[in-house]
């Protein structure tokens, strides 16, 4: 029988301590020198132990503090499904509704932003034509639980009532309903789900670890006539969120 990897080990270490509230929730944890020498391990061996707890949310990272012990946290359910989008706006609203949390979001928009080459292929539009570019990091609770980076062709609202994402009088009413006001009828997305590790950014932003385990989805909406008319990139920590899918069956 293998030996048990030393980072598991003092994954087992930190949790069993916690346990037994030698650590309290909120309470910051030594540095990881001191751990390491209390348990005969390395510096990197105690990285790679927090990470793994981190990744379960049992403790969290604060850029430029340390890393904490976490509170207990409900975690969020997040459910994609095409008949979410209708009519009453907001998914993510409805969801953190089913869970009796508030839901709250930040919003930053930019138009005639230059498309990227990876977008501009996901809209079907050339590299640098513009695009409104909305940035959003969502709440519940108060706490970020989701972040997202949303691209439409300037060519499809540019001019119309629904150009800014959340501003004029369709604010915040979603992407299928924001075009069924200029006559844009979405007939479908694509989402590619995949996991990977948080960036810098990211982990800043949703108050978890760089190296924490995130699921990135690339989402795309179509018109009924085959045309992208918007494409996110939606950042989901692992920890704090399931990612649950409704399949829609037609009879």
């Amino acid at each position: 029988m293998s030996e048990q990897p030393p980072y598991l080990r003092i994954a087992d270490e930190l949790r069993q301590r916690i346990a037994e509230h030698v650590w309290e929730p909120g309470d910051r944890l030594p540095s990881r020198a001191q751990i390491g020498q209390e348990c005969g391990v390395g510096e990197n061996v105690v990285r790679r132990a927090q990470e793994l707890l981190i990744s379960q949310g049992v403790l969290e990272g604060r850029a430029g503090s340390g890393t904490y012990v976490a509170e207990p946290r409900q975690r969020v359910r997040v459910v994609r499904s095409s008949a979410r989008e209708q009519p009453s706006g907001s998914p993510f609203r409805q969801d953190m509704k089913a869970l009796r949390l508030q839901s709250d979001w930040e919003s930053r928009t930019d138009a005639k932003v230059p498309a990227p080459a990876e977008i501009a292929t996901r809209l079907g539009i050339a590299e640098g034509e513009p695009c409104v570019r909305t940035t959003y990091e969502f709440l519940a609770d108060g706490k970020p639980v989701q972040l997202s980076m949303s691209w439409e062709p300037y060519a499809v609202t540019g001019g119309t009532l629904v150009v800014l994402p959340e501003g004029g009088p369709h604010a915040g009413a979603g992407v299928v309903n924001r075009m069924a006001e200029i006559g844009v009828t979405i007939s479908h997305a694509v989402e590619q789900p995949e996991p990977r590790h948080a960036t810098a950014e990211e982990a800043s932003l949703l108050g978890i670890q760089k190296a924490a385990l995130v699921t990135h989805i690339r989402r795309t909406y179509y018109s009924d006539d085959g045309r992208p008319v918007e494409t996110a990139d939606i950042v989901v920590p692992a920890a704090h969120c399931e990612i649950v899918y409704e399949i829609p069956i037609n009879r």
